[in-house]
């Protein structure tokens, strides 16, 4: 077994697994291909091409659909904040701590210099994960968009600026409640599962001043999930919360390929059986009727296959 890992474009560091397989007589070639990032995305390079296999295992987290643009997306984000600071509140923003968050502080950095929003606008990092994935992605440039490793170099730094706070301290994090208003609080999970992210939802969820953006994937039965489907009431640590704060949902950030991406990757690989994994069973279906010249298989828990 021969195993090769190619830039998967998702988050820094993340790669699919090509595997050159001989056994006896018989060889045979399989490319899983992880969480695939979008083409075109802001901060990374887009994944790179594939190589030509006999079998392809892909997830198909966003199989069914396709992303909205980037860049009305981004007003959006900005539409939203600048809305919950005439109301006077807070918005609090679950954050999957590697790629998404230093995706978001590119975009405030870029809203500040361009005077959408103030320089005194103050932005918390509240999650230590995220904190450290933003360091190690300063470390690493050659992962980057040319343009955005430049202007780091040039001592313009995306994920530096003012007003902007990584707290990485139990204790500050719990003081960022001591603000109530102004503030972009980013916290993880991304789907509210857990981490930080809900006790900025205890405190800022029932106040109709404040509001709630999410801007990545929510998994059915979530926290986030409740909250996005319209639930009046949820529950944290214990206590009924009422869901007063305005909620947005602003699916244009994904860093998932979604279903035109993930088609354009498989084609690359002209594989004659493809696998669909890491997706809810009616999108793996959806996306199963665009794909052509391939052989489908949706694998149960399991179950055994010969290549």
């Amino acid at each position: 077994m021969r195993a090769t890992f190619i830039d998967a474009g998702h988050i820094l560091g993340s790669a699919s697994i090509y595997l050159q397989l001989t056994e006896s007589s018989q060889q045979s070639t399989v490319l899983f291909s992880g969480d695939l990032g979008k083409y075109g995305g802001p901060l990374l390079g887009d994944p790179a091409k594939p190589p030509a296999v006999a079998s392809v295992v892909m997830e198909t987290t966003y199989g069914d659909r396709l992303h909205k643009p980037l860049g009305p997306s981004v007003e959006e984000f900005y539409d939203a904040l600048t809305d919950t600071f005439r109301r006077g509140g807070n918005v609090v923003v679950p954050t999957f701590a590697l790629e998404r968050a230093q995706e978001l502080l590119y975009f405030l950095s870029l809203a500040i210099d361009h005077g959408r929003l103030t320089r005194s606008t103050q932005v918390f990092v509240d999650s230590p994960m995220a904190i450290s994935a933003t360091e190690i992605m300063r470390r690493h440039l050659d992962g980057l968009r040319p343009e955005i490793a430049k202007l780091i170099r040039d001592g313009n730094d995306p994920f530096h600026f003012p007003g902007l706070h990584f707290t990485r301290e139990s204790a500050e994090s719990v003081a960022i409640n001591n603000i109530h208003g102004g503030a972009v609080i980013m916290a993880g999970s991304g789907m509210c599962t857990g981490g930080r992210v809900r006790h900025h939802l205890q405190h800022n969820l029932g106040r109709e001043d404040s509001s709630v953006v999410f801007v990545g994937y929510a998994a059915a039965g979530t926290l986030a999930r409740h909250i996005i489907d319209g639930a009046k009431e949820v529950e944290i640590f214990g206590e009924r919360i009422p869901v007063r704060a305005r909620i947005y949902t602003i699916n244009g950030f994904s860093a998932h390929a979604d279903q035109a991406d993930l088609l354009a990757w498989q084609k690359q690989t002209g594989a004659k059986r493809t696998f669909l994994v890491h997706g809810e069973e009616e999108t793996m279906r959806s996306f199963a009727t665009h794909l052509g010249n391939t052989r489908i298989d949706l694998p149960e828990p399991n179950q055994v296959f010969e290549l």
